[in-house]
Parts: C-alpha cells; sequence; structure tokens
C-alpha cells in the first residue's frame, strides 16, 4: 500500500499551515512535479523548529521486512522508490529480520549516491543517557534539514504524543521524517501498520526505545 503520509483530518493549505498537527509538505507542493516536490522536501511551518518531510508511504508485505520498508520509506523523500526485494538481499534480511543498523547503513549510502550520506550511530546501554539524547536529537534536525530521513532499530514498548502505546519487543526498523519544538518532539513513519503509519513521539522516548541498538543518520 504505498501513499502519501497525511493526518487523517483533510485540511487545506490555509488550514495546514495555521494548524500545528498538519502536514504541510503534500499541500504546499500540491501542483508540483514528483521531482519538484523530491527537491521541495524540508518544509518550515514555524521559523526553524519544525520541519517534515514529504514521505510516500508504503507498509511491509510481511512480519520481517520491517527494514527494508523502513529504508524505503526514508529513501522515499528523496524521490526514490527502491524495491523492498533488492534492499532485503543487500541488508541480508531473513525471516529472522534485518541483523542490525550497520547492515542499512550501506543501503543508504548506496541508493543515496553518497559515499559518507549516512553513518550509524549505537546507544549500548539499556537506557539513554542525555547526551546521547541530545546528539540523536541534533542528528535528526540535521539529517531532516538536508532533505533526508533517518532509519532507527528499536525494541520494547513506547507511548506517542496523542497516548498510544507502540510495542515492538522482538524489534522493529521506523523511519524518522519531521521534528517540532526544535527536535524534541519527532514524527515517526512506520512500516508495520497502515492504520498507524505516521505518529509523534518525544525525542526522550525514542532515544530509550533505541537503546542497545542504533540508528542511521547523516
Amino acid at each position: 500500500m504505498a501513499t502519501t503520509l497525511l493526518r487523517k483530518t483533510v485540511l487545506t493549505a490555509a488550514g495546514i499551515a495555521a494548524t500545528a498537527g498538519g502536514i504541510a509538505g503534500p499541500a504546499i507542493a500540491a501542483q508540483a512535479t514528483p521531482a519538484e516536490r523530491a527537491a521541495q522536501v524540508v518544509v518550515d511551518r514555524k521559523g526553524h523548529g519544525e520541519r517534515e518531510l514529504d514521505v510516500r508511504y508504503e507498509a511491509q508485505p510481511n512480519f520481517y521486512y520491517c527494514g527494508p520498508a523502513a529504508a524505503r520509506n526514508a529513501l522515499s523523500v528523496q524521490g526514490k522508490n527502491i524495491d523492498v526485494d533488492t534492499m532485503a538481499k543487500e541488508m541480508g534480511t531473513t525471516e529472522d529480520g534485518t541483523n542490525s543498523i550497520n547492515d542499512i547503513t550501506p543501503v543508504l549510502n548506496k541508493e543515496t549516491g553518497a559515499k559518507d550520506a549516512y553513518r550509524s550511530v549505537e546507544i549500548r546501554s539499556p537506557k539513554a543517557d542525555d547526551k546521547q539524547t541530545d546528539t540523536l536529537r541534533a542528528d535528526i534536525v540535521k539529517t531532516v534539514d538536508n532533505g533526508r530521513a533517518v532509519v532507527a532499530n528499536i525494541a520494547g514498548t513506547t507511548t506517542d504524543t496523542d497516548g498510544t502505546t507502540h510495542s515492538f519487543e522482538g524489534g522493529h526498523y521506523i523511519s524518522v521524517i519531521g521534528y517540532r519544538d526544535d527536535g524534541h518532539t519527532v514524527t515517526i513513519a512506520d512500516s508495520a501498520n497502515p492504520n498507524t503509519a505516521s505518529y509523534r513521539i518525544t525525542v526522550d522516548n525514542l532515544a530509550d526505545w533505541i537503546a542497545t541498538r542504533g540508528y542511521s543518520t547523516s
């Protein structure tokens, strides 16, 4: 299932500009060609504190393709549409999943066309400390400002800003496609379920969700 990520409420361009929860990318670029939309990925609605990318969302086709699907969604903000089966082979994905973020990063670099566009960052501790959380926040802001999405390997349970619980005790991969409040809240594109394709969580919760694993960032 492929669709541009939108909130459930349909808003006009003027309504989105006045509504903090709206995703303005598709509305602002509504008259643009696909190539122009790809070049116009960064949308700034509140000075320099809030930006989101225009994602061509696709749900994962099976329970173990979350790594390739997260990478595909991340690359879609650059106007790319890479086949998930191709990426799964390159990542060594099996029914046990994709081994680590270090298998995601080289594929992102290859498909982005820049050898050092992405790098892997690990949070090895069971819980992220303040320094690790601040680094994650800065990495997300920088990557999104560069027109790219972050891919994160997460595990466990967290709660989004609407109070909804998201649980992946066996591990999962997600894309981070935007931020608000200078990166203290981030927007997730989640391939697991198209009914919860997009949601926001605090960067503190995301850092703890990534703990013991890692993420790919610019």
